[in-house]
């Protein structure tokens, strides 16, 4: 029975995880160009904004500064619109996405995603009839419940929740034509659906079943047609195949797509070379592998090359961990943590502990696994992997779990 509730919590955790930080993560793609005189609706009929385009580019790239400056301008030319403070949100978003959990930047986080909400509010109430403020207030209130739910508060998270899904209906009901909208609502459709059968009540709660395949297609339609959330779309998609449907196919189109574009983040080089390593491309994982030795070769700076150079020995050790070398991939964990760099990337600490705390459960030392573990929840920047390492406390994961890709 302990063990039943704890699998319903930890459904329940994922599905509200998945749901706010990838259906809302789409309002950081979207039309954040609202200035002082110009309407949503009349902005709406420009396709696009090159401003914001580039700030997104620069968020997916690493660049935060170089996006908070230019966010910063939004906010600066419209501060009482909410658009430019999401964006901004979303900025420190990305800075935690990619490693850096500090208490410092969370307390940012919150900040801005209050400051959203409240101006968003405020606009709905004062402010001309605009699909937009919705817009943001549903992206807004998404990431507040995706921050309660680390929290574990449950309940919390699930009232947040439910504000925040009639807040972006209510922008769909005012403006059909957006096909970015559905980013959002293709995947809702499908974390719905995938869970329903364990947790029947929250489609009861929704008043919405969801289904699988019509997720899929509303993604695919925001990943050819949008305008803004393209980006996004495609990689939900990456981690849906890569880590849920197992299509390793698709993963691997994705991600080639994806690292092509934003050349100077590794992520999407290492999620293209594990799907070589599930499809048993041994030819193309080796070269995914040398491609980024070669960056950190080239990198004209030590701190991009040993960025460059860590993401290789990791992606290394998962290609060890699916293959059942445990020593050698412990091997190559602990030569990156002898090279950590806390300060630049946080993320390769946090993470290769976990890696080498699977080597020893899989290996039968339950035991020492589990100070791995431990040591991870003890760190005041966890980097994310807090999550996973509770997880894997709880129950060891199984020798090919898609998850060890992470």
């Amino acid at each position: 029975m302990v063990r039943k509730k704890q699998t319903i919590k930890l459904t329940f955790a994922c599905i509200l995880s998945l749901t706010f930080a990838l259906c809302f993560f789409h309002t950081t793609q979207q039309s954040t160009w609202c200035l002082e005189n110009i309407g949503n609706s009349e902005i709406h009929r420009h396709k696009g904004n090159k401003t914001i385009l580039e700030g997104i580019d620069l968020l997916y790239n690493r660049e935060f500064d170089g996006a908070e400056v230019l966010f910063q301008k939004l906010v600066s030319k419209s501060p009482n619109k909410p658009a430019g403070h999401f964006y901004l949100a979303m900025v420190t978003w990305s800075r935690m996405v990619s490693g850096f959990w500090t208490p410092e930047i969370i307390a940012e986080y919150k900040k801005r995603i209050d400051r959203t909400i409240q101006v968003a509010k405020r606009s709905i109430k004062y402010g001309a009839k605009d699909s937009y403020d919705y817009f943001y207030m549903g992206g807004a209130l998404g990431f507040q419940g995706r921050y309660e739910l680390m929290k574990r508060n449950w309940f919390t998270s699930f009232l947040i929740s439910r504000k925040a899904i009639k807040a972006l209906k209510k922008c769909i009901k005012m403006d059909t034509n957006n096909k970015d909208v559905f980013l959002g609502l293709g995947t809702f459709d499908y974390y719905t659906a995938r869970f329903s059968g364990i947790l029947k009540f929250l489609t009861y709660f929704f008043v919405h079943k969801g289904n699988i395949e019509d997720g899929l297609r509303k993604l695919h339609i925001a990943a050819e047609e949008a305008t803004f959330s393209k980006t996004e779309a495609k990689s939900v998609l990456l981690h849906i195949y890569l880590y849920f449907e197992e299509d390793y196919s698709q993963a691997l189109n994705l991600a080639r797509v994806l690292g092509e574009k934003y050349s100077q983040d590794p992520t999407y080089r290492h999620f293209e070379g594990v799907a070589c390593i599930r499809l048993g491309l041994e030819t193309e994982y080796m070269e995914t592998l040398n491609y980024m030795y070669m960056r950190s070769r080239q990198a004209q700076t030590s701190e991009k090359a040993l960025l460059w150079q860590r993401r290789a020995l990791y992606l290394a050790s998962i290609y060890d961990l699916f293959h059942f070398h445990y020593p050698e991939a412990r091997s190559k964990l602990k030569t990156i943590l002898t090279e950590s760099d806390p300060k630049n990337d946080p993320a390769m600490i946090a993470w290769p502990l976990i890696k080498i705390g699977l080597t020893f459960d899989f290996e039968g030392d339950r035991e020492t696994a589990k100070g791995y573990y431990q040591k991870v929840l003890n760190m005041e920047n966890a980097s994310g992997a807090q999550f996973m390492a509770e997880k894997c406390l709880g129950q060891c994961p199984g020798k090919k779990d898609p998850k060890i890709g992470y």
